[in-house]
């Protein structure tokens, strides 16, 4: 009986002992977890706190280099815009390249004097770099008021806005202003492209030529050699023509004197069924005028040929009566 209680109490004693090991398992990971999580809030707090402190120094550094910006001087906005991209590299895609824009205006101005005029906006293009393409001038002595003039000016594209702006206001009083811009950046590189490849073209012909073994072979590549470059010639030109676009801007100012009227463009209508019949019309009159007229052309020598055919008929037959019929022959 003594040893089955004392058997009963050492189980107990046991049993308890395991239920306190695991208990205080159990609180002391309790406890870890709580002591790394507050450990966790409070760095996330400590690292927001700087990011917020950073945060907070950028903008005032950007309040503080918005004022330096705006006082520095209007020459050093490329280096504003520099330091622009720079701060926004993070965020902003990259620019593109410039674009290739062909500018064309044409400006009506109304002078006190034509001739003047025409000299006066010759030195303004001539001034910034441009030059006189094209002008002609209409003036009659009996009336100077009348006087009119044409002048194709080209100009720098960097200088196209101011010049316009002088072209405008000291020449006279404007009467009208219409300005074109074409964008040819695609044609460009088209051309770029072709002119690059036909020069890559002709110098692997041109190696492929050292190599060639017989005549045949020789003319061949030599042929081929002949193409590329004429095919280069002309990509060069207009490649020589676009960049002279693009660099120019053409201003078509029209000079008028004090009592010269201003040309007027009539907007062209749309065609018509009934322009349509009247074209068609008048297309079958003039085809039958010249029939007509190649007719008429044609009758005088159709006479005479017709007289003279029937002269050399009767003629044929006169002479056919009078020959002397010939004697019958012998009957055997």
């Amino acid at each position: 009986m003594l040893n089955t209680r004392n058997l009963t109490r050492r189980h107990t004693r046991t049993g308890r002992s395991r239920h306190g090991a695991i208990a205080s398992l159990m609180i002391g990971s309790v406890l870890l977890g709580g002591g790394m999580f507050l450990a966790g809030c409070s760095a996330a707090s400590s690292s927001s706190a700087d990011s917020s402190g950073a945060a907070a120094k950028s903008l005032s550094g950007q309040a503080v280099a918005a004022p330096a910006a705006s006082a520095a001087p209007a020459g050093n906005g490329a280096a504003r815009s520099a330091v622009g991209g720079q701060a926004d590299t993070g965020t902003t895609a990259r620019l593109a390249p410039a674009s290739s824009i062909i500018y064309t205006a044409q400006l009506t101005v109304r002078a006190s004097d034509v001739t003047t005029a025409a000299v006066q906006a010759a030195q303004i293009a001539e001034g910034v770099g441009g030059y006189v393409s094209n002008e002609t001038a209409s003036s009659n002595p009996d009336h100077p008021s009348q006087a009119t003039a044409r002048v194709q000016l080209k100009i720098p594209v960097a200088a196209y806005p101011v010049t316009l702006g002088q072209l405008a206001s000291r020449l006279g009083t404007q009467l009208s202003l219409q300005q074109q811009a074409q964008d040819v950046t695609q044609q460009v590189a088209d051309v770029n492209s072709q002119v690059t490849s036909d020069e890559a073209a002709i110098i692997q012909l041109r190696a492929l030529l050292s190599h060639a073994g017989t005549v045949g072979d020789l003319l061949n590549v030599q042929n081929q050699i002949n193409s590329e470059e004429a095919s280069l010639e002309s990509m060069q030109a207009q490649q020589r023509a676009l960049s002279h676009e693009t660099s120019y801007a053409t201003v078509t100012l029209t000079l008028l004197g004090p009592k010269a009227k201003p040309p007027v463009h009539h907007p062209k209508a749309p065609p018509t069924l009934a322009g349509g019949f009247g074209a068609g019309w008048h297309a079958l009159r003039v085809t039958v005028s010249w029939i007509l007229a190649f007719v008429g052309a044609l009758a005088p020598f159709a006479v005479i040929l017709a007289i003279a055919g029937y002269v050399i008929y009767r003629g044929r037959r006169w002479l056919i009566r009078r020959r002397p019929a010939e004697p019958a022959a012998p009957e055997s």
